[in-house]
């Protein structure tokens, strides 16, 4: 079946670029609506005033073990090897985080090793049965000690709510090493965009039946269109009118510092607060895009409660109001959403394409259009070198 009128793709962030790509390269004419400035959503870099490339919205490390996915961008962007390193300052030392060997061995004066680390944590650990909570995950993992100083002061900050009153899928984010491994994530494939992420978007959306509009509030424009097909990555309630009542989000305060004939700030790329001050975090951008310069660019992180939405708050009755929605959504005949506000999950950037590339075998589908098959099950695939 040939396609006469465009789809229109809501959000030029991952999940939205991603869609627009997939379907223009199958013939597709598509219109991207943005309701901000600029493409690449939350992931979208510059360069500030000093000439530093920063992200406005916090640090985007980009890591994945789906080797199809890493495939698939490595179209559009050079990397730049990274595997990113925080520490934790407790007891006004930085410590690496998450915690492995070092970091016990540091706070307390310890000597373990790999074989006498297990140990460790056996004797210190709270058991819990059954885990419900994120309190439950740390606590039966580590014990009470390094969940007051590592885990519980930096949770109530970053999402206004005590570890007790959060699933467990959010502590279970940030894994416990038996071993000396300081890197954040594990993943097989940790790199950046050399040339940064707003310029991979570039690439994304520069095909020729792609038409890219900013500055545009779908909901103010959606009258004008008759599209074949709506693609939707903004909040799932925001599209209903909130009928059901607004679903939870936790929002940012991002303040940028830039300090001058400063080669460096902090050691690592990100230093996190779990106890100190307002903000959780400091990131330091040098350390992610390996860019030389005199001086250097740094955010601090305040979560709040308004603001855009950056975080779905992983609680049961959130879910439960999720669900509400989604069951407004699956009988949609001409709309798909995809997304972390979409699906409110907390997805990182590659579930983000991962679901993004099902979604647009789902709406060729749709469509009737013939398409290639680029998104087998998630973890398959040769990570790229």
């Amino acid at each position: 079946m040939r396609v006469h009128r465009p789809v229109l793709v809501v959000g030029a962030g991952f999940s939205g670029a991603v869609v627009a790509q997939r379907l223009a390269a199958q013939g597709i004419s598509v219109v991207v609506l943005d309701k901000r400035p600029h493409i690449g959503g939350n992931a979208y870099d510059t360069v500030d005033k000093h000439g530093v490339l920063i992200h406005p919205y916090g640090p985007h490390i980009f890591h994945t073990n789906g080797g199809y996915i890493a495939e698939y961008l490595s179209r559009f962007t050079e990397w730049r090897q990274y595997e990113h390193r925080v520490l934790a300052k407790v007891n006004n030392r930085l410590l690496p985080m998450p915690i492995n060997i070092d970091t016990v061995n540091r706070l307390y004066g310890l000597s373990l090793n790999s074989e006498t680390i297990a140990a460790f944590f056996e004797r210190v650990r709270e058991k819990r049965a059954p885990i419900l909570t994120s309190a439950d995950v740390v606590l039966n993992s580590v014990g009470r000690d390094l969940y007051e100083k590592f885990f519980r002061g930096y949770t109530r900050k970053q999402w206004g709510l005590d570890p007790a009153e959060l699933a467990a899928s959010v502590a279970a984010r940030v894994p416990t090493r038996l071993n000396h491994d300081d890197r954040y994530f594990t993943d097989t494939f940790q790199k950046m965009p050399a040339a940064g992420y707003t310029r991979l978007f570039e690439r994304l959306l520069g095909h020729s039946r792609i038409e890219v509009l900013l500055g545009v509030d779908f909901f103010k424009v959606r009258h004008k269109y008759r599209p074949s097909h709506i693609v939707y990555t903004g909040p799932i309630d925001a599209f209903y009118s909130y009928v059901y009542g607004p679903l939870p989000y936790r929002s940012i305060r991002f303040e940028h510092q830039h300090i001058d004939r400063q080669a460096a700030f902090q050691p690592v790329g990100t230093v996190n607060f779990p106890n100190d001050h307002d903000y959780t975090r400091i990131t330091e951008f040098k350390h992610l895009t390996g860019q030389a310069c005199k001086g250097t660019s740094i955010v601090r992180e305040y979560p709040q409660a308004e603001g855009d939405p950056y975080y779905p708050i992983p609680r049961p009755e959130n879910e439960l109001l999720f669900k509400r929605y989604e069951a407004l959504a699956r009988v949609e005949a001409n709309v798909t959403f995809v997304g972390r506000l979409a699906q409110y999950r907390y997805y990182n950037m590659d579930q983000c394409v991962g679901a993004a590339l099902k979604t647009s075998q789902y709406v060729l589908e749709k469509l009737g259009v013939a398409r290639e098959d680029v998104a087998p099950e998630l973890g398959t695939g040769t990570v790229p070198a």
